[in-house]
């Protein structure tokens, strides 16, 4: 099946991606001019999110973010839906997400219910904030493609918090695959002059101290977690910080995770307890917890 992008520009009172069939359409304003990457019904199923919960403001941004994530059970695993160039235009894709842009998009959506402002251009600037490196969208290695960067930056612009370093242990993060693996990453491929800024931003993210909770100890530690907690499984991968992430759920009193997951192809909620996931792979080492704030 043939996915047709619309490529537009939002203006500042954007509301929607807009449609001319399956045509591109271009519209611009003389103030403000954001690339996004949209289909029509990507834009339409983020506003009825937003309206459905548009009165729940005075959840907390964690509840906010797994009750969002759950509308979106059953959508289809589709991996690299960011990939349209060097130049980075902003991708809203919601009718197929990967593990990273499935906790994206619902950390938006809480984030913009939140903020008492539920309309899809607050959505979207929530959305840059959270996927680019100090909220500035400047080029592919502006992402935070790392999720201990990822964590790291949020941290810094007030997103979330990092409860493990109060229960969890010191973690050595040593990040090279991507300017080691360039031929893996089409943009990387196409444009292997930006190899040289990715290995400097991976040697700053190699150099920062990090806190986990290791796997043999998350049956002690279970009770700190909580619903709305957005977790990283670190990986024994050499050069990788994180083979997944997902969204914690506390279900009947044990931890599960909500996440579009590789082997049931969709998102999902886990059958079985999130420690016991853990210990199903050897290259499982613990998790990176970051914790919402709520929208001051």
């Amino acid at each position: 099946m043939i996915k047709w992008f619309l490529f537009i520009f939002c203006l500042s009172l954007f509301s929607g991606c807009q449609s001319a069939g399956k045509k591109s359409v271009k519209s611009s304003s003389q103030t403000s001019q954001r690339p996004i990457v949209c289909q029509l019904s990507d834009s339409s199923r983020i506003q009825q999110v937003l309206a459905q919960y548009a009165d729940s403001s005075g959840l907390s941004t964690a509840d906010l973010l797994a009750e969002t994530g759950k509308q979106f059970l059953g959508v289809p695993y589709v991996a690299h839906t960011l990939e349209h160039g060097a130049t980075e235009p902003l991708t809203v894709e919601v009718d197929g997400l990967d593990c990273t842009t499935f906790v994206e998009t619902a950390l938006a959506l809480a984030r913009t219910i939140k903020s008492g402002e539920p309309e899809f251009d607050q959505f979207t600037n929530q959305l840059e904030t959270i996927r680019y490196r100090d909220g500035n969208r400047q080029g592919y290695p502006s992402r935070l493609h790392y999720f201990s960067d990822w964590i790291f930056n949020n941290q810094q612009k007030g997103l979330v918090s990092q409860p493990t370093a109060d229960f969890g242990k010191p973690l050595d993060i040593e990040v090279n695959f991507m300017s080691t693996h360039p031929n893996s990453y089409e943009v990387l491929k196409d444009n292997p002059e930006l190899v040289k800024t990715i290995a400097d931003q991976e040697q700053a993210i190699s150099e920062r101290d990090y806190f986990y909770l290791p796997k043999s100890e998350f049956a002690s530690n279970e009770k700190h977690l909580k619903t709305g907690d957005i977790i990283g499984i670190v990986t024994s991968i050499n050069g990788l910080d994180v083979a997944h992430t997902g969204i914690l759920l506390d279900v009947g009193g044990r931890i599960h995770l909500m996440h579009a997951s590789t082997l049931s192809n969709q998102v999902v909620i886990s059958e079985q307890p999130f420690a016991e996931m853990l210990e199903s792979k050897k290259s499982y080492l613990g998790i990176l917890v970051a914790r919402p704030t709520d929208v001051n």
